[in-house]
Parts: structure tokens; sequence; C-alpha cells
């Protein structure tokens, strides 16, 4: 009788060992499914932030003052890379584009001329579109140089001529370093300022 009870006791104590080594080895089987779980998270993750800073939007920051007083130097903007794939880009909008004489550079200017205008500044400062006297008031003061713009300056049918807001301390489409610039070299329009987090808005046009 106590052999039995003897051997009962061992059968016991091996069904508890082996119900021991399958939950040790279930815990590491669920470890294993989770690492593996959290590495596709991760790749997807990264592969959903690329897709959005290559096609959607991007944050860029603003280097020098020719933008003010809109923009200011070190501020942080959201660029929205996906609504010119679905519209043109509009008069007075901000845009961003790449100097073409420094890799890895970006200017952010405004829109002021559109495909196939004709624009001209005058030595007062004023801004003409196809003979017109434009109104807008985002110039900072008024226009000392006119630059190219001298003379009347025609688009071509891709083709915006941009100017930044500090008229007199600005590099833009009124010189030749920069020139008209062409819709395909447009990455995007500046839509929100971020930082400082006491200036942040959007940075719609004026109607």
């Amino acid at each position: 009788m106590k052999d039995l009870d003897t051997q009962t006791v061992l059968d016991n104590e091996t069904v508890d060992i082996l119900k021991d080594a399958q939950k040790d080895a279930g815990e590491e089987r669920i470890t294993l499914r989770d690492i593996l779980n959290m590495v596709l998270y991760v790749a997807g993750v990264l592969l959903i932030t690329w897709l959005i800073l290559t096609y959607v939007g991007q944050r860029t920051d603003v280097d020098g003052s020719s933008m003010e007083n809109t923009l200011h130097d070190h501020d942080s903007l959201i660029v929205d890379k996906i609504t010119y794939r679905f519209r043109d880009p509009k008069r007075f909008e901000i845009i961003v584009f790449p100097y073409k004489y420094k890799e890895d550079t970006y200017y952010i200017k405004r829109i002021i001329g559109l495909p196939g205008e004709t624009v001209q500044i005058d030595y007062e400062g004023s801004i003409y579109i196809n003979g017109e006297i434009l109104a807008e008031g985002y110039g900072r003061e008024i226009i000392n140089n006119p630059g190219n713009a001298a003379e009347p300056i025609v688009l071509g049918e891709d083709e915006y001529f941009v100017m930044g807001d500090n008229r007199n301390n600005s590099q833009d489409s009124r010189f030749d370093d920069v020139g008209p610039i062409d819709r395909e070299d447009i990455v995007g329009r500046a839509v929100m300022r971020i930082y400082p987090f006491n200036s942040i808005r959007l940075l719609s046009p004026k109607e």
C-alpha cells in the first residue's frame, strides 16, 4: 500500500513538473510572439512616418529674416506636400522650394505671380500683374530694388514669381539666382506655424 501511495505521489509530482515545463514553454512562446509583434509595429510606424514625410507633410524650420514680419528666424512650420497634387498653387500662398545653387537648402517665399502672367515692379515699389497694380499688404516695407522685375517678366505656363515679405532683405524671383519657380520644384505650402508655442497659427492667405 505504501508503495502504491509513493508511486501516486511521484506521479503527481511528475505531472506538476510537466505542467510547469509546459507553462514555461508557453510563456517563452508568448514572449517571442510579443517581440515579433513589437518589431512589426515599429516597422509599420516607421513606414507610415516615411510615407507622411515623403508624400503628405513635414516639419521645417525658418532660417533667416526674409519672410518677416510673417515668419521669423527659427520658427517651426508644417509644410503640406499633398494639396498641390490635386490643385494649382494660389497667389499669396507661402511655398517651400529648393535653392538650385546649394544642396539641401530650401527657400520659403510667397507666391506673387501666377503662370502666364506678366510681373513688373516699378521704382516706387508698386507690383504690377498684367499691367495692373497688385493690391496686397504682405510686404514689410516699400520695395527699394525691383531687380529683374524692373522690366516685365512673362511667366511660363508652369512658372511662379515669388517674393519674401521682407522685400528689401530677400533673395527671390527678382534676382537671377532664384528667378521664377517651376511648379515641379515646389515641395509644398507652409500651412501652420507650430513654434514658438505662443505664436502657433495657421498661415492661410488673407482673402
